[in-house]
């Protein structure tokens, strides 16, 4: 216990599955948490039960972005870590399947939104030099085996995690990216995960390994902690697969 004690972090996405697990660890290594996400009656309750701030928000608005960053460095004076969890599934999902709207919704809120937030938070960590920025991607940005839409966000996810950690290289600031594989989270839940596109599926379904069991946000929580912690104070432009090997 203690590896954040008395660090201030930012979690997007953190009122449910990995950003949930993420807050709780977190706040049980001391450190100082604010969770963003956009349903208030949730936000609520779930700060309450950590201990913990929460900012009510969509974070595919840029404004957003800018007003969690000054509320948080306005109330501790400084940001020390931010996660961008927040992200949503798109039922793996065909190019010929996705509209124009489905494909600019997807790239919203899985990449555009990371983007806002770190250009936002770095304002502050970059005149101390310090910082630590944990971005969530996905095995299908790795892997490429998720929808067209989602897989080339979480794929622009790792390269935006891999352009800051280059634009901060002898800094001590560092940027990393953690890549969940399927993980027993509510997006998995039947009524949240969406209509899955059944082509698509069968085919990705090739490339896998199926029958293991599912991580759980724990597993990726510990992942975000190493990255967020001293414990990886000497990784910079990483990702990390958290899959149980469904990949190899």
């Amino acid at each position: 216990m203690g590896m954040l004690e008395g660090k201030v972090a930012i979690v997007t996405g953190g009122n449910s599955g990995i950003g949930k697990a993420t807050v709780a660890l977190f706040k049980k290594e001391g450190a100082i948490v604010t969770l963003v996400a956009r349903r208030e009656a949730v936000n609520q309750a779930v700060a309450e039960e950590y201990g913990v701030d929460y900012i009510t928000g969509d974070v595919t608005d840029p404004a957003t972005a800018t007003r969690v960053a000054d509320a948080v460095y306005a109330k501790y004076g400084k940001i020390d870590i931010l996660v961008n969890d927040a992200g949503q599934p798109d039922g793996t999902k065909a190019a010929k399947n996705c509209t124009n709207e489905f494909w600019s919704a997807q790239i919203d809120v899985n990449l555009n939104a990371a983007f806002y937030m770190c250009r936002e938070v770095l304002r502050y960590m970059e005149p101390v030099g310090e910082g630590a920025i944990v971005n969530v991607s996905s095995i299908g940005g790795v892997y490429h085996c998720a929808g067209a839409a989602y897989s080339a966000a979480k794929a622009g996810m790792i390269g935006l995690t891999h352009n800051l950690a280059i634009q901060y290289c002898g800094t001590g600031i560092r940027c990393n990216c953690v890549c969940p594989g399927a993980t027993k989270t509510p997006l998995f839940d039947p009524e949240n995960f969406g209509e899955q596109d059944k082509e698509m599926s069968r085919i990705t379904a090739k490339h896998i390994r199926l029958g293991l069991d599912m991580c759980s946000a724990e597993d990726q929580a510990n992942a975000i902690l190493f990255f967020a912690s001293d414990m990886g104070k000497s990784v910079s432009g990483q990702y990390l697969v958290v899959d149980k090997g469904m990949c190899i």
